[in-house]
């Protein structure tokens, strides 16, 4: 329905255009008789003015007519000129305008042609919507009807189910108990046979070990099982153990046989003799040797105790040397590298300190330096040079505390100033007097001071030639 209204919506929309479109039609075609009958006018005006021109340049004899005249004649044929020509733009205009609107038309008729479809195509789809709506009635009351009786078969068919039910519940339950009893069954039967498996093993054991008892009875006491049986059988008394006190006359105390006891007896004499053990004939040798070895072993063992306290004695009188001399030359080296080190760092402090207080033995030994201008003491944030002359200080306090007959100094004061270098030739100055200095340099000033210069150089052919220079005489 919504389509059908749809539809004749758009048939009267494009009859309304159909309408309007015949009307332009209509109007297009009166302006454009009016145009046409314009421009018959104007053709004959033309057509006339033509005629009027040529008569006139044909004649040599006309006079022509006036200036004025000619401008005029000249305006009017401007004028018509320009009327013919609006005349025919106009017409152009109008034709346009008429194809335009015959196109349109076309359009509208077969839009209007296309919707009289739909709507009998509708119309169509409404009667057979109406005849499947009357097929659909009759379907529902069909299928009212077979609700119905489908919902009695499943009333029948949930009550036989029910039923079976029932039944197959009783059957599960008899099933389940004849399993269950037959597992009853089968697990008695099980029993049954292990039980006579085991005392037919048991009888089987006993009869084996009864003839292996047998035969050793034989082979060690030389008595068969019957005359064994009938002299120590479990029917015949036996006598008193030792701990009982003894008749002074007549045989001894006798007693029933408990087999436990015996059993018990017999465990306690087999743990006897197995402690006891084999009897070796050369026990007596063989206890005089472990004795020896054992002479032996004790002298040895108390020669490495006083060699051990011997050696102890020698590593404490070792050690107290050793702290002894290590204070010494500490106090020495401590004291000398203050000294040096208020030399080569004028207004600096520098110390010697102990990582271990008064454990000489364990103990290191680290460098405090604080040069002028400087809140720093570790070495590790002194720049090269002075980290360089803090090494410099410790070695000449080395040299002063332990002095050497000969010192030799490799590059040294490579990376010091000009400055710096003045302060460690003086402290050369004073180590020569007493010792002899070997110093490998580059640096002039401390050529200068030297006594002997000796140089490496080489000749043309690639081999080292030794080069010396006295510079000091005695």
């Amino acid at each position: 329905r919504s389509r059908q209204s749809a539809a004749v919506q758009q048939a009267s929309l494009a009859e309304q255009a159909g309408r309007a479109a015949q009307a332009e039609i209509e109007r297009a075609a009166r302006q454009l008789e009016q145009v046409a009958a314009v421009r018959g006018r104007d053709g004959e005006s033309l057509a006339q003015l033509t005629a009027r021109l040529e008569r006139a340049q044909a004649d040599p004899d006309l006079v022509p007519p006036p200036k004025d005249r000619r401008q005029e004649l000249a305006d009017q044929a401007k004028a018509a000129r320009a009327a013919e020509m609006e005349a025919r733009l106009a017409l152009r205009t109008v034709e346009e305008r008429a194809r335009s609107l015959a196109g349109r038309s076309e359009s509208l008729r077969r839009a209007a042609e296309q919707e009289r479809q739909a709507r009998a195509r509708a119309a169509a789809v409404q009667a057979q919507l109406a005849a499947e709506a009357a097929r659909a009635e009759v379907v529902a009351r069909a299928a009212t009807w077979l609700a119905g009786r489908v919902e009695a078969s499943l009333a029948l068919a949930a009550a036989g189910r029910a039923e079976a039910g029932r039944r197959r519940e009783t059957a599960d339950a008899a099933v389940a108990e004849a399993r269950r009893s037959s597992r009853q069954l089968a697990d008695h039967l099980e029993t049954i046979v292990d039980t006579a498996h085991r005392d037919e093993l048991a009888r089987a054991q006993q009869r084996m070990r009864i003839d292996a008892l047998a035969e050793r009875a034989l082979a060690e006491v030389g008595l068969d099982a019957e005359a064994l049986m009938a002299e120590y059988g479990p029917d015949r008394p036996i006598p008193s153990s030792q701990a009982e006190p003894e008749a002074e006359d007549g045989p001894p105390p006798t007693r029933p046989f408990v087999r436990e006891e015996q059993l018990k007896r017999l465990r306690t004499a087999e743990r006897d003799l197995q402690l006891l053990g084999r009897i070796n004939p050369l026990a007596l040798e063989e206890y005089d040797a472990m004795q020896e070895r054992h002479r032996f072993l004790a002298e040895q063992l108390d020669d490495l105790r006083r060699t051990r306290s011997d050696l102890l004695a020698i590593v404490d009188d070792v050690d107290a040397r050793v702290q002894t001399v290590f204070a010494q030359a500490y106090a020495d080296v401590e004291r000398e590298f203050g000294s040096v080190f208020a030399r080569l760092f004028p207004g600096g402090q520098g110390r010697l300190f102990l990582t271990e207080p008064g454990q000489w033995l364990t103990t290191g030994v680290d460098v405090e330096a604080r040069p002028a201008g400087k809140n720093v003491k570790r070495l590790s944030l002194l720049s090269g040079g002075e980290r360089s002359l803090v090494a410099i200080c410790f070695l000449v306090a080395l040299f002063k505390a332990r002095p050497s007959p000969f010192y030799i100094l490799d590059e040294v004061e490579a990376a010091l100033d000009d400055t710096n270098l003045g302060r460690l030739l003086e402290i050369y100055e004073e180590l020569r007097r007493d010792s002899q200095l070997v110093v490998i340099t580059h640096q002039k000033r401390t050529m200068e001071i030297a006594d002997v210069l000796y140089g490496v150089s080489m000749r043309d052919d690639g081999i080292s030639n030794v080069v010396s220079q006295r510079l000091r005489t005695e």
